[in-house]
């Protein structure tokens, strides 16, 4: 059939991702991009017409003229609405198929594609073969849609009423699922008759898949029960498999774990329990939650290592220089290091050793871990014990619970993935204990050569082996229940010297907070007096943790000044020195005092030793009598221990009172008043009993106390000097306190050996058995330059405290 020659119109061009619009069709649209939404404006402008073209590939954001299809569809515009995102919704109804002649692009900025078209006629059918073709048109159709429930009966409804079949092909086509291809090859066809016969075989093709599908769930359904919906799913999912042919050749879940399980390494006992707990899992629905525990279960249980482990460095030379980089001093914690190697290269299988660093926060306990790990080629893990009161936090919770996990011990093995790491517990003096348990309970099969090598845990039940474990506790005091203390090794860590600070602050702490805040290596010097002056006038602790802040400090402002000349160009070219002068001008006024021996003997004053968590202390306990009735107060938040240790220093006096030249009439007519700044801060322990019985012999007669004597010690009714504990860290105390004289009991001197040499030959350490040679040594005799300048005083002056801690 001749056509006759068609008119060219030139119409705005809108190209379509996945849609396929036809004749008599209307369809919202989403138009997004700029030049599709000027066409939009352009064709409201004039008569509403468009052409509606799709492209080959949805992809493509900005198409060129090859990537769209030939035909199209001229349509519409019947409604069209901005959105706030920038988007334009527009309503269009399709009106006749047309062939593009030529395309447009426009101006880049304002432009917009405009197409030359021509109209596309369908070629006709006769009355009769017309009415064949729509009857069985719609009777095939009618199957699909009883097949498939994506289209609703309500279109069949539609459909009834159209006698035209090219407009019936082009419905029908609308509501079918079908490629953007098969859809383009329908719009394109001049035929009718074509076109109803290709969407037949379409539909034919949908009308096989969808009945693949049936019998899928009809041999599923026979096999199970209506009951086990969820059972059903996961059938249907094989079924469809079997269909395709690709059930044995794709690799599933219960495969991959059965070879992780083969891999593992893991004992008899528990390859037996991670079978079992797979075929559970076989049997299970994918989704389900009891899946999921069955899951998580064995994930936990793969990745704790079984059998991977790392070489163990045995190098005793190597390990030695590790330990001296990192740490300066702790010369026994490094000896105790080395002898466990030097026994382990000997003896390849050694029950793992506990060993437990108890000193106070700052001298270097954590980094000391990490340091032995690195020299010992082990990989390291540290568990923060710090206030954990839940034994499960050790053990484990049981699978009962929704949300349960390993305990922290196999976490962290986990975590680390060898069976032989360096195993840090921090803070074990600070694990609580409440209604969920005891975790210290929980830390003795942990910790237990002889049973930590089936430690079981209560989520995987299962005895794992942690013998090839070096653990390594940390401890502020010696607070530890004694079952896990009797499982430790422990190392005292006292505290460091000021020679110590000296030269940690030199080799580590100032290179470090140098390059911390962004100064360099030549633009500030620290002298030995400059970080002596730090140490002794604005630190008082056993480690360095605040010496380190001070050090920060000081770097900070140096920054802060260079930075200022920088901006003012007054420029510092060369290395600035600080001196012991310069500090007070960039760490501020003095904290502390330094040096007690500067000070006047005293009446009734005198220093004493303390222990705390925290290091060794200066105590100073005063002393003053008044009028009365025989009274003695004691103030100064004294614990039970302490205030009993005053009324036996009491007794001790008044049964000495002759010897010591006092006047047994004034116990009844005086009161003595015993006082231990600083009064907010409680205090307790007998060891300050010496201390006590010399101000209250300095009170009664007078006589001054030697203000370079500090002493540590607890009395007996006797007179006699009890041994006391801690006596490092006292001494270390005295000597950063400027003593000179230490008294200390006789039976402490055995502990003398394990006091660094720098402090016994900075102070005259005198071991005392009677409280008489205690008070020979600390009141000043009578005759004596000192002891006549106090007599002149007034009594009052003994009640002055000059508190120097």
């Amino acid at each position: 059939m001749e056509r006759n020659p068609a008119q060219t119109l030139n119409i705005p061009l809108l190209p379509l991702r996945d849609v396929v619009v036809y004749p008599q069709m209307v369809i919202p649209l989403f138009v997004g991009r700029e030049k599709s939404i000027r066409a939009l404006e352009a064709a409201m402008a004039s008569d509403k017409q468009v052409l509606l073209v799709a492209q080959r590939d949805a992809g493509q954001d900005d198409p060129e003229v090859e990537d769209l299809f030939d035909i199209g569809t001229i349509a519409s515009v019947m409604q069209l609405l901005r959105l706030p995102d920038g988007t334009v919704k527009v309503l269009i109804e399709g009106s006749s198929r047309a062939d593009i002649t030529d395309v447009d692009d426009g101006d880049e900025e304002n432009g917009y594609p405009v197409a030359s078209v021509t109209l596309r006629e369908s070629e006709p059918l006769n009355e009769r073969e017309q009415e064949s073709l729509v009857r069985v048109l719609l009777d095939q159709f009618e199957q699909y849609v009883k097949l498939s429930r994506k289209v609703p009966n309500e279109v069949l409804s539609s459909l009834q009423g159209i006698e035209d079949a090219s407009r019936l092909v082009d419905t029908i086509s609308a509501h079918l699922s079908l490629e953007i291809g098969d859809k383009q090859s329908l719009l394109e066809m001049d035929k009718v008759r074509d076109r109803v016969e290709h969407l037949m075989t379409l539909i034919e093709s949908e009308i096989d898949l969808l009945q693949v599908e049936k019998r899928i769930r009809s041999r599923v359904k026979e096999q199970m029960e209506k009951s086990q919906r969820e059972y059903y799913l996961n059938e249907q999912m094989k079924a469809i498999q079997k269909e395709m042919g690709e059930l044995e050749n794709t690799p599933n879940e219960a495969d991959q774990y059965e070879q992780k399980i083969a891999e593992s390494g893991m004992s008899a006992e528990a390859e037996e329990k991670a079978r079992q707990e797979l075929n559970k899992l076989k049997m299970m629905a994918p989704a389900s939650a009891e899946a999921t525990v069955v899951r998580s279960y064995l994930d936990w249980i793969l990745a704790v290592p079984w059998k991977k482990r790392t070489r163990v460095r045995h190098d005793i030379a190597h390990a030695e220089q590790v330990l001296e980089e990192d740490h300066y001093g702790l010369e026994e914690v490094k000896e105790r290091i080395l002898d466990y190697l030097a026994v382990q290269k000997r003896v390849r299988k050694l029950k793992g050793p506990v060993l437990c660093l108890v000193g106070p926060p700052g001298v270097g306990k954590t980094s000391l871990g990490q340091s032995i790990a690195r020299a010992t080629n082990r990989k390291y893990t540290r568990l923060a014990l710090g206030g954990v009161r839940d034994e499960s936090e050790i053990r484990g919770h049981r699978r009962t619970y929704i949300g349960s996990m390993p305990g922290k011990v196999l976490q962290r093995m986990s975590k680390t993935g060898v069976r032989n790491p360096l195993f840090l517990l921090d803070e074990i003096d600070k694990v609580g204990m409440d209604h969920r348990g005891d975790p210290s309970s929980a830390l003795l099969e942990v910790l237990d050569p002889e049973q930590n090598d089936k430690f079981s845990d209560h989520y995987l039940e299962l005895d794992y082996d942690l013998s090839d474990v070096m653990f390594i506790c940390t401890a502020n005091s010696m607070n530890i229940p004694g079952p896990l203390l009797d499982r430790m090794e422990v190392i005292r860590i006292p505290g460091y010297t000021e020679d110590e600070k000296l030269g940690i602050a030199r080799r580590y702490l100032a290179p470090k907070q140098l390059k911390a805040n962004g100064l360099k290596k030549d633009e500030l010097v620290l002298t030995d007096e400059a970080l002596l002056e730090l140490i002794r006038y604005y630190t008082r602790e056993a480690g360095v943790r605040e010496l380190e802040r001070q050090i920060a400090k000081v770097a900070r402002k140096v920054l802060r000044e260079r930075i200022g000349n920088e901006v003012s160009k007054v420029g510092q070219t060369e290395a600035q020195h600080l001196e012991a002068a310069d500090i007070e001008r960039y760490a501020g006024v003095r904290r502390f005092s330094y040096g007690l021996v500067d000070q006047a003997p005293q009446v009734g004053r005198v220093t004493g030793l303390a222990w705390t968590s925290v290091g060794g202390e200066i105590l100073n306990i005063e002393s003053v009598v008044t009028p009365g009735k025989g009274r003695v107060n004691k103030t100064g938040s004294l614990g039970d221990v302490m205030k009993e240790s005053v009324s036996a220093a009491h007794t001790v006096v008044r049964s000495r009172a002759a010897q010591f030249e006092i006047d047994p009439e004034r116990f009844e007519k005086e009161d003595l008043h015993i006082h231990v700044p600083e009064g907010a801060t409680p205090k307790d322990g007998p060891s300050a009993g010496i201390a006590m019985v010399t101000a209250m012999v300095s009170a009664y007669t007078n006589r001054a106390v030697r203000a370079d004597v500090a002493m540590t010690g607890e009395v007996n009714l006797r007179g006699e000097v009890m041994p006391i504990g801690g006596l490092k860290e006292k001494l270390l105390a005295a000597r950063r306190s400027g003593i000179k004289i230490a008294l200390i009991p006789e039976e402490n001197r055995r502990d003398l050996k394990e006091v660094p040499d720098a402090i016994k030959d900075a102070l005259d350490i005198r071991p005392m058995r009677w409280i008489d040679e205690v008070l020979e040594v600390a009141l000043v005799q009578k005759g004596d330059d000192d002891f006549e300048e106090t007599r002149v005083e007034e009594k009052n002056t003994s009640q002055a405290s000059v508190n120097t801690h």
